[in-house]
């Protein structure tokens, strides 16, 4: 945190666990001069509409705005933040059950907010979208918890309040409590998750590119003829899982198709992006290893007979900054020994599919190296070589790896990124709003200096915005398949 003399300052000192050396950043790299033939880095404010996303316990901390996460103000705020800081786009998360692996319950979960409770995020949008003028919204909604007809309205509802700054991550969804839930009686298996997630982007490529020509929509005062109903098409679709028989309930929007993210990265994942997805978020943790991802991924979008260059590939990253490396470190210390074991537990249950309630977090890593254990605490014990950690301890460390040193050594990590061929960051808070405000103040200069963050917006929608062509789909998208009659391409 920031002294009102410009200074950094840490929050008062506790002790729970053991100090910890940081993910720290690489060595410092050479600077690459402004690019003229690669586009600027883009960047996402990843959140969600829940007290704790990403750190347990840090809703908390001095300064935090989370635990309102539940009121309109503090978003406002932190949109008119982004949007002085020159951000992308807001990037929601979003599930549709507690986690509940941990202990084979949610209490821990519940009793850390721990992406629980949550709110709707697409119904946060327009507040957000009359704050700002070019900040974009991209909201998550998995292909399971609304029938295409509707899911196609509510997004043309909101590219038309935005003036076309809207995205959709498309996700299939990854929690079984989240099919039952949805009366699916748990998770459907994956094939059939994507199977769905083909016929359910068909549908409403259909009503968003089908129903209604250019120019249906006259408004005519003389003749007070609103639309041409030669113009206007219903659309009959008669697929495995869901059927449509009417036109789309909404005039075309500015991007007609909102910008399409996504992020499964199974071979089945990869193929569907390469098939749709505009943004891609691929789980590489450092550079060096995300090149041949990046390759794979593009591979496929020319598979998919796309330009490879129509899919920006996007990293997710979490930084902790301050004045000094060594100062950098004290904080996340810190922080981490703020944290809980349990709630840290409850969300890595989910995320590396494994119930850590079933181990004994309080054993000792240098015990546990010489007994017979489970694969994923194995796969956890060679990940470090420190001994003095219990298993809880280890685990805390890494369900919260981030990047910890001077702004000079995030832009220097980011710069890596990309050199590597990465388009973008979706950057994980640490707490908000203080996690963005401070990578706005200290990290963005440096970004706009070596060319690699806008300095301004471009104008248009947020497809424009992203690639610098026109608000439609390019005629290579799957989606222009169902593109309206009278449409050109």
């Amino acid at each position: 945190m920031l002294r009102p003399d410009g200074s950094w300052r840490t929050p008062a000192k506790s002790a729970r666990t053991p100090s910890a050396p940081a993910f720290s950043p690489p060595p410092p790299r050479r600077t690459v001069p402004m690019a003229e033939h690669r586009p600027y880095m883009k960047f996402n404010a990843f959140t969600m509409i829940t007290p704790s996303h990403h750190g347990p316990g840090l809703a908390f901390e001095p300064g935090s705005r989370q635990l309102d996460y539940h009121l309109p103000q503090p978003w406002i705020d932190l949109a008119i933040l982004l949007e002085r800081g020159l951000f992308d786009t807001i990037f929601f998360a979003d599930v549709l059950a507690p986690y509940e692996v941990f202990r084979g319950n949610r209490h821990a979960t519940v009793a850390e907010g721990m992406q629980f409770p949550t709110g709707d995020p697409s119904v946060l949008i327009p507040l957000l979208a009359y704050h700002t003028q070019n900040l974009a919204f991209v909201f998550t909604s998995n292909i399971l918890q609304a029938h295409p007809y509707e899911f196609a309205r509510r997004v043309s509802t909101l590219d038309h309040l935005t003036s076309g700054r809207v995205g959709w991550n498309i996700v299939t969804s990854f929690l079984p409590g989240a099919g039952r839930n949805l009366g699916f009686g748990g998770l459907p298996e994956h094939p059939e998750r994507y199977a769905r997630a083909e016929e359910y982007t068909a549908a409403v490529y259909k009503l968003w590119e089908h129903s209604w020509e250019d120019g249906a929509a006259i408004r005519d005062t003389a003749t007070r003829i609103f639309a041409d109903p030669a113009k206007v098409h219903a659309v009959r679709h008669r697929g495995e899982f869901y059927d449509l028989d009417g036109p789309h309930l909404c005039e075309p929007s500015p991007q007609r198709t909102p910008l399409l993210f996504q992020a499964g990265m199974s071979p089945t994942g990869r193929a569907f992006a390469g098939r749709h997805a505009e943004a891609l978020f691929i789980n590489s943790l450092d550079p060096d290893a995300a090149a041949p991802v990046v390759a794979d991924v593009r591979q496929a979008a020319v598979n998919a007979g796309r330009d490879p260059h129509n899919v920006k590939i996007f990293v997710p990253q979490s930084f902790l900054l301050a004045a000094t490396e060594q100062e950098a470190h004290r904080r996340d210390k810190e922080l981490l020994e703020r944290q809980t074991i349990e709630g840290n537990a409850a969300r890595m249950s989910v995320f590396l599919f494994h119930d850590w309630g079933t181990e004994d977090l309080t054993a000792k890593v240098a015990d546990l190296r010489h007994r017979d254990v489970s694969a994923p605490v194995r796969k956890l014990l060679d990940w470090s070589t420190r001994d003095d950690w219990t298993l809880g301890e280890l685990l805390l460390r890494w369900g919260n790896r981030r990047i910890v040193g001077t702004p000079e050594q995030i832009a220097d990590t980011i710069e890596r990124w990309h050199e590597a061929g990465v388009d973008g960051i979706n950057l994980e808070y640490v707490t908000s709003p203080g996690s963005f405000g401070e990578f706005i103040e200290h990290v963005v200069p440096l970004l706009q200096k070596r060319g690699l963050m806008q300095r301004e917006y471009l104008p248009g929608t947020l497809r424009e915005k992203f690639f610098g062509d026109g608000p439609h789909l390019p005629g290579e998208h799957p989606a222009r398949r169902h593109r309206a009659p009278g449409r050109s391409v």
